[in-house]
């Protein structure tokens, strides 16, 4: 049997217009800005209005995964299909997601539309250019970049000391070329040569300040905020120093206002902002979260990789920001996933194979048990089953779950849409009606930074907790000392394992994570911890993914997925 891609499946949907779309999600069309048929913006002013009017949020229930493997998991197809289904057991609801970067599009990961019938259209549009959000937040990164060492060209009033510059250009794309470079070579008139390197785009602050930013306002004065580097007396030299926040939030006027599109079966949609999960905090913005939660009873938002990383950011730095509460959270698993963690080749995932699903479930329960006893949260699995999977695998899956007392329905979204995600709802709803959360943060803020990294590296990663380096814990006291200690923290390692080693697969024990350096984000609002190599400019693999992208000469695009 031929199975459709996942582009020739969104190119069959019959999409509703961008104003029937919101006709549904009960937004006036005074606050629709089109771009096209099928996508628009949100004016800020829906949201401001809606909380004059004094309108009630709906649940928030976020969707999450075990830790990442080769074999896949499904979360974006399954938060899209978890809120078709809603939608078809008669719950008004709105789905928000991140906006994906070109790079992944490009290299190995593919898009992040969702997959099989659980997508959000128009699939093409979103996973390229959409509306242009990552080329505005890319053109205010590079402006500053351009502005500091204009700045340092011109006089240098600030002082600053090119050897401490943190800030990078950023392009959204992955170049490894580009990491580590040499500018401003060519004479004096060409100015000063300095080490240098481009991040992603999605790896900028600029992109996690949007993302966190409630209004035009607060946007413009976390960017005043950034530290761009240290003046040779060791103090941070900020944007606003540089009086470059205004043109910055000039750029980034539009881009801040929420997306609006369709799932394949006509669900709102909000896709706004991409930040990385494992180097920034990895969720779609605070406004379209907050605008989502105004619209309908429930709204289902992701928080990339697994729950270790992207859960754990989204709780303790957007939850804390916002002052968000979910009502239930939706972890997202596979049995072949889970074999893979318990040691069985990729190869070899089609065969029952329990000892290895044993051997692998402790990465499922530790990921559970952090939602259901550090968060205090309640929780469901959702198994997204593949038809190798046997029901002696299942069986043994939702035993397990049962220790912990939360259930695991089977999700079969990614062939059915909403229709195979309608168990999971009922049981979702079930969770926000019948059980109530006493949501509470992974550490306090009055911690010291090294605390707070600690206790996310026992309590969420299940190690013995976490060693810094002489040059870390200098960089500790040195922001602490210039009052950024009590900040949150956004550590960044590696998604495939609660370790800094991603060999290290299941639920690794007795192991200490490594922070090899500390950097203030200080727009933002966190304190980013480095830990084994992370890479803030990915590279692209020996066959990406652009070389089987093709638009024929009816500008029909072919390879997207």
């Amino acid at each position: 049997m031929a199975f459709l891609s996942d582009i020739e499946i969104a190119r069959q949907c019959n999409m509703l217009p961008a104003a029937a779309v919101a006709e549904k999600a009960g937004i006036d069309e005074k606050y629709l800005e089109s771009y096209g048929r099928y996508k628009a913006k949100i004016d800020l002013s829906c949201l401001g209005d809606a909380i004059k009017a004094g309108k009630e949020d709906g649940k928030l229930v976020l969707v999450t995964a075990i830790s990442p493997t080769p074999a896949g998991e499904g979360k974006t197809t399954t938060t899209i299909g978890l809120a078709d289904g809603l939608s078809r057991i008669g719950k008004k609801v709105t789905v928000a997601l991140r906006e994906p970067s070109l790079g992944p599009v490009f290299g190995v990961k593919g898009g992040a539309a969702g997959g099989g019938y659980a997508q959000v259209v128009p699939m093409e549009d979103i996973n390229l250019h959409f509306t242009g959000d990552f080329h505005a937040i890319g053109a205010a990164n590079n402006l500053l970049a351009a502005m500091i060492d204009n700045h340092i060209h011109q006089g240098n009033e600030a002082d600053i000391d090119p050897l401490t510059v943190t800030w990078r250009r950023c392009v959204d794309m992955n170049d490894r070329q580009l990491r580590n470079i040499v500018d401003g070579l060519g004479g004096k008139s060409n100015g000063f040569p300095r080490e240098d390197g481009f991040d992603i785009t999605v790896a900028s602050e600029v992109m996690a300040v949007l993302c966190l930013s409630r209004s035009l306002k607060d946007l413009k004065e976390r960017l005043s905020r950034i530290v761009i580097g240290y003046d040779r007396s060791g103090n941070p030299v900020t944007c606003g120093r540089l009086k470059a926040a205004g043109a910055m939030c000039a750029l980034l006027k539009e881009a801040l206002k929420p997306n609006l599109v369709q799932t394949l079966e006509g669900t709102p949609a909000l896709v706004h902002g991409g930040p990385f999960a494992n180097i920034a905090h990895g969720c779609n913005s605070v406004l379209a979260t907050e605008t989502a939660l105004k619209l309908g009873e429930y709204t289902v938002t992701e928080a990339g990789f697994g729950a270790d990383l992207g859960a754990e950011k989204f709780l303790d730095i957007k939850c804390r920001v916002a002052g968000l509460k979910p009502s239930a959270v939706v972890v997202v698993a596979t049995v072949r996933a889970l074999k893979m963690h318990g040691g069985t080749a990729k190869e070899m995932l089609g065969k029952e194979d329990l000892k290895t699903l044993a051997a692998g479930i402790p990465n499922l329960m530790r990921h559970v048990s952090n939602i259901k006893n550090v968060y205090k949260l309640p929780c469901v699995v959702a198994v997204n089953r593949f038809p190798t999977d046997t029901d002696a695998e299942v069986g043994y899956v939702q035993s397990r779950l049962s220790e912990l007392g939360v259930k695991a329905v089977m999700s079969t979204v990614w062939a059915d849409g909403g229709k195979g995600g309608e168990a999971l709802a009922r049981e979702v709803v079930r969770l926000c009606e019948e059980e109530k959360g006493d949501f509470t943060f992974a550490y306090p803020l009055d911690m010291s930074i090294e605390e707070k990294i600690d206790a996310v590296a026992r309590k969420i990663y299940g190690g013995k907790g976490a060693v810094f380096t002489t040059a870390a814990k200098k960089q500790a006291e040195k922001l602490a000392r210039l009052g950024f200690g009590d900040l949150p923290v956004c550590i960044a390692k590696t998604q495939y394992s609660f370790s800094d080693d991603p060999k290290k697969l299941g639920a690794p024990e007795n192991f200490e994570i490594t922070v090899r350096s500390l950097k203030v984000s200080a727009g933002a609002g966190f304190v980013v911890a480095l830990t084994g190599d992370i890479m803030t400019m990915p590279g692209l693999p020996k066959s990406p993914a652009a070389e089987r992208i093709d638009v024929d000469e009816n500008g029909v695009i072919s390879g997207l997925f």
